[in-house]
């Protein structure tokens, strides 16, 4: 029945309780699953479900071969509200009042109250599809900055990439291009500068030129950006911005080496460079893996991630990570431009980290991407494409063509034969246009239709 607590949750409650209090310090074993399951008479699944939401929540963590043990007696505390609220004078604090709700009388609000909503079949579909005894936001607008439990999801598994920020340094958005928006209305004006990735993200590009900046390309290599290109473009331009994405980059499925993720952070510091580092496919790429953020400490850095590439295109949730003063200007703009986020959506996901199945998940994905970044990289090598440099963990392989073939042309044919290619040219700036190439998605790469396709027009090139 809706509303009740399940008895995994009533097991990881109890455990909780025993962790907090001291009874099970850091570092204590946790029976084993089988055992727990005898105690508590339940399933082991229902054993297992309590153990994987206590490893979500980052009171426990799992040992391959020995067992569950006490992580943390308590999950990282946002930090305490400030005191001072603002009337509602303006537009910002308007909306900001209207979100955050320390009114008691709110004859200034701009919906029907919650309980008029209750009975709806929305709040039906809600009470049977969550188990959050927090339905208070089920049809409010949801807090500016998005809901707070998931921020400190956020919080926990950013801390295990080495980057440390608390809940208030996150701001939730629909995905990462929404991140990216927030970001170049705050910083862009018309005719500033600045610098991005080519070939890279062709949505930044638009959004770019949209809001009227001068976009300059900097060549991305195998190993990440051409740094001594990007410091001759600093100093010539002298550019408020540069966007990258370092880790499993769209489009060439590159990553940045280390040596150069230093050196990038040196010039910025140097140039007074904010960096916005993309990082889509981080909750897929191995442990360890290093992050501009962690190795600046979100000083120059502001850390974008996502949920919309590992969960469904169509599951708009992603956020923001960055000093405090810099989010709280951001909140005002997601205010100002789509006043909040889906609290619906993001208790979807929190429901899915606390329970353990993100996280099984992306296990499954994971192991499935590996097989089909090998599988893709030698069907395509084995029909000629040789020069194809490795998948790093993401969804895409970069595909030189032969000289002489021009990828749009290409892709009119292709599309004829009911194919559709992504070419070169869409993610890269005219200025710095290099050979042809193609993005193959590594989930269609094994396609025999396309390999037929792509072996004739390596045949004819030749």
């Amino acid at each position: 029945m809706a509303g009740q607590t399940s008895k995994a949750q009533q097991i990881a409650n109890a455990l909780i309780a025993q962790i907090e209090s001291g009874q099970l310090p850091p570092g204590a074993r946790l029976p084993s699953i089988r055992v727990a399951a005898q105690s508590h008479g339940v399933s082991k699944n229902t054993a297992t479900d309590a153990y994987d939401r206590l490893v979500a929540t980052g009171y426990i963590s799992p040992r391959r071969g020995s067992g569950f043990y006490v992580q943390s007696a308590a999950p990282s505390q946002p930090l305490p509200l400030t005191g001072h609220v603002s009337e509602a004078i303006d537009l910002v604090s308007l909306l900001r009042e209207q979100l955050n709700q320390h009114y008691k009388v709110r004859a200034g609000d701009g919906r029907l109250p919650t309980a008029w909503m209750e009975s709806s079949e929305m709040a039906r579909y809600l009470k049977h599809s969550t188990s959050s005894s927090d339905d208070s936001d089920d049809f409010e607008y949801g807090r500016p900055q998005g809901l707070l439990v998931l921020r400190e999801d956020i919080s926990r598994a950013l801390t295990d990439r080495a980057i440390l920020a608390n809940p208030d340094q996150i701001l939730m958005t629909f995905g990462a291009n929404h991140a990216l928006d927030l970001i170049v209305r705050h910083f862009v004006q018309p005719n500033d500068t600045v610098l991005v990735e080519t070939p890279g993200y062709y949505p930044m590009f638009g959004k770019l030129k949209l809001q009227k900046a001068q976009v300059v390309g900097i060549d991305r290599l195998s190993d990440g950006p051409d740094l001594d290109m990007l410091e001759m473009m600093v100093r010539q331009h002298r550019p408020k911005l540069f966007f990258v994405q370092p880790m499993a980059h769209n489009p060439t499925g590159t990553s940045m080496s280390l040596q150069k993720m230093h050196r990038l952070l040196t010039l910025a510091e140097k140039y007074d460079l904010v960096i916005i580092e993309d990082d889509p496919f981080a909750d897929i790429l191995p442990t360890g893996t290093p992050h501009l953020a962690s190795l600046d400490a979100l000083n120059r850095v502001i850390y974008i991630g996502t949920f919309s590439k590992t969960l469904s295109a169509s599951l708009r949730c992603g956020y923001i990570a960055a000093n405090a003063a810099l989010i709280a200007s951001l909140t005002d703009i997601k205010m100002l431009t789509v006043v909040s986020t889906s609290g619906t959506t993001e208790r979807l996901v929190h429901e899915m980290i606390v329970r353990g199945r993100y996280r099984r998940h992306l296990k499954r994905l994971r192991d499935r991407v590996a097989n089909a970044s090998t599988d893709a990289l030698a069907a395509l090598r084995e029909i000629g494409f040789d020069n194809i440099e490795p998948s790093t963990g993401g969804y895409y392989l970069w595909c030189p063509l032969p000289q002489g073939v021009d990828s749009i042309e290409l892709a009119h044919t292709a599309a004829r034969e009911g194919i559709f290619l992504a070419p070169s040219s869409l993610f890269e700036l005219s200025e710095n246009r290099r050979p042809s190439a193609l993005r193959i998605n590594i989930a269609h790469a094994n396609n025999h239709i396309l390999l037929n396709f792509l072996q004739r027009v390596l045949a004819r090139a030749r």
